[in-house]
């Protein structure tokens, strides 16, 4: 019986709970008034501050934040406003002109003061005389290294000088002169002690310094320099 009642109950709080639980929904019916965007909107969000297309802050490294700082203020001062297509290619420009610089400093430190006439003279002729078409008795070597020293060119001032003094051992006798010996050739050919001595230093001097592509300033030609001039006071001695 008791529990006959409280089945009664429960059915009896349902219905009622389901009769009650309605959605009231409230319709509106005012009139809609439709918006519409000036037309200067696009010129009123045309600002740098707009530009969503450019990286900036975190997106960009420290070298781009610092472009864009610039040529930011830049447009603020002189009131000029760079399209993002520009300041890419102004950016891309200011790369190349860093880079560029960067190989100069490069140069110039394993160089040394000859990191212009490095750029400036790579595409001439490194040495035009050809002495396999000329023998070396008929060349003007003097006025060859003349002509290297005006244009501070040391290196290639060694290598006549170094042919100088192989055209005065052949025009003494002491050598033959041929364009396909080689140093040794050459020092096993001269009998004196002291020739050998002084031809030994100079072959070295020549193979470091043309060979090795050794960086050489006026004063490293000038020490240089000596050693040449101690064969060739030499060779007159002996002859």
């Amino acid at each position: 019986m008791n529990k006959f009642l409280f089945i009664l109950f429960f059915l009896l709080n349902v219905l009622t709970a389901s009769g009650t639980d309605s959605l009231t929904v409230a319709v509106d019916s005012s009139k809609v008034v439709p918006k519409h965007f000036s037309e200067s909107l696009s010129e009123k969000y045309s600002g740098s501050d707009f530009d969503y297309d450019s990286k900036e802050g975190e997106a960009e490294n420290y070298l781009g934040r610092a472009i864009t700082w610039f040529f930011k203020k830049l447009g603020e001062i002189f009131g000029i406003h760079i399209s993002p297509e520009m300041f890419q290619i102004i950016k891309v420009f200011v790369y190349i002109l860093l880079i560029v610089f960067a190989i100069y400093i490069l140069v110039k430190l394993l160089v040394g003061d000859n990191a212009s006439s490095f750029f400036s003279r790579q595409s001439k002729m490194v040495s035009p005389l050809n002495i396999q078409e000329e023998h070396i008795e008929n060349v003007d070597l003097d006025s060859y290294i003349k002509n290297a020293l005006k244009e501070e060119n040391y290196r290639l001032a060694i290598r006549y000088m170094y042919l100088k003094s192989l055209k005065l051992l052949s025009l003494n006798n002491i050598i033959e002169w041929h364009f396909e010996k080689t140093n040794s050739d050459y020092y096993r050919e001269i009998e004196s002690e002291s020739l050998k001595e002084n031809f030994r230093k100079t072959s070295y001097l020549y193979d470091n310094i043309w060979y090795g592509e050794f960086a050489l300033d006026k004063a490293g030609f000038e020490n240089a320099e000596k050693d040449f001039e101690r064969l060739n006071q030499n060779l007159k001695n002996a002859g």
